[in-house]
């Protein structure tokens, strides 16, 4: 056979492998569970159209205390990954079996790192019941450069699972890390505006994000909807004698009474969302700009 026919059997080969594994990787996307939306983000910039990313907690509740009903668990059963959290953010994981070729710990990389809680408050959510953050401080992602290495952890997962993507996937971590990235300077930048500034928290979820970018916070266990009992008022103002902050974080906006009762303390609030949960508009990315955008207006008052 000549060579140049050799040489052209050989390319059209090629081109119809090619031609093959991209109709494979369409018709057959990844099956992925992430147990919280960082990571379901993480994932929909890395895969696009290669995966479907499912986060089975409702949309109106916290998937730290969520619980997977026999349903969810067997979604995450048939899920080619399962996107976990670690630092004992999925504590219903002991109680359900998953097979652990599949699980994901994309926190693991740092686990020295962990931030230990003692001596927590036992408080309620609503309708989530009581509990405590006793244990390990599990808002890892507010720490953007953890956050990064969350997203590679994701990366190596599904590149474990298609090679054929790699390329494609390492292009996207790129980018993605390069927009952390983009936050976590912004921050530190922003933080040495006024270094050890006070600053309150309506909630202990914040830990990471104060370590990462040396924000001197105090937290108190408020929820947004739910007027502190009055002896918590009395604490606040003991703390605010030695702590005397200007700013309260908030996982979400509190009510026009609460906001108006610390504002008559001399007490702004501010919302830093955590985006444990998928946002109501945007993305991972634009909800994070507008806490950063929110933080830096409260600390250049």
């Amino acid at each position: 056979m000549p060579t140049f026919r050799i040489l052209s059997f050989v390319i059209a080969l090629l081109a119809a492998a090619s031609a093959w594994g991209a109709g494979a990787v369409s018709e057959h996307p990844l099956k992925i569970v992430a147990s919280n939306y960082p990571l379901a983000y993480f994932a929909e910039r890395l895969a696009g159209s290669w995966a479907t990313v499912t986060l089975p907690a409702p949309a109106d509740a916290d998937p730290a205390y969520w619980r997977p009903d026999i349903k969810a668990v067997s979604a995450m059963q048939k899920a080619d990954l399962i996107l976990l959290n670690g630092a004992d953010y999925e504590k219903w994981l002991a109680h359900v079996a998953l097979p652990r070729l599949k699980r994901v710990d994309t926190s693991a990389g740092f686990r020295d790192r962990f931030i230990r809680i003692e001596n927590a408050v036992v408080h309620s959510h609503g309708p989530a019941g009581q509990h405590s953050h006793e244990g390990t401080a599990y808002t890892t992602w507010l720490d953007f450069d953890q956050a990064a290495q969350q997203a590679e952890a994701v990366a190596k997962a599904l590149i474990a699972r298609r090679p054929e993507l790699k390329t494609a996937v390492l292009d996207a971590l790129k980018a993605l890390q390069t927009d952390l990235a983009g936050l976590d300077g912004e921050l530190k930048r922003i933080a040495t505006v006024k270094p050890g500034v006070p600053l309150m928290a309506s909630h202990p979820v914040y830990q990471y994000l104060a370590r990462r970018y040396g924000l001197n916070l105090k937290s108190v266990h408020w929820e947004p909807g739910e007027m502190p009992p009055e002896k918590e008022w009395t604490e606040l103002g003991k703390t605010l004698t030695v702590h005397p902050a200007k700013t309260m974080l908030w996982e979400a906006r509190p009510s026009p009474a609460i906001a108006d009762k610390l504002s008559a303390k001399g007490v702004t609030s501010v919302v830093f969302d955590p985006c444990a949960n998928r946002p109501e508009s945007g993305d991972f990315l634009a909800v994070m700009k507008r806490n950063v955008e929110n933080l830096k207006m409260a600390l250049q008052r």
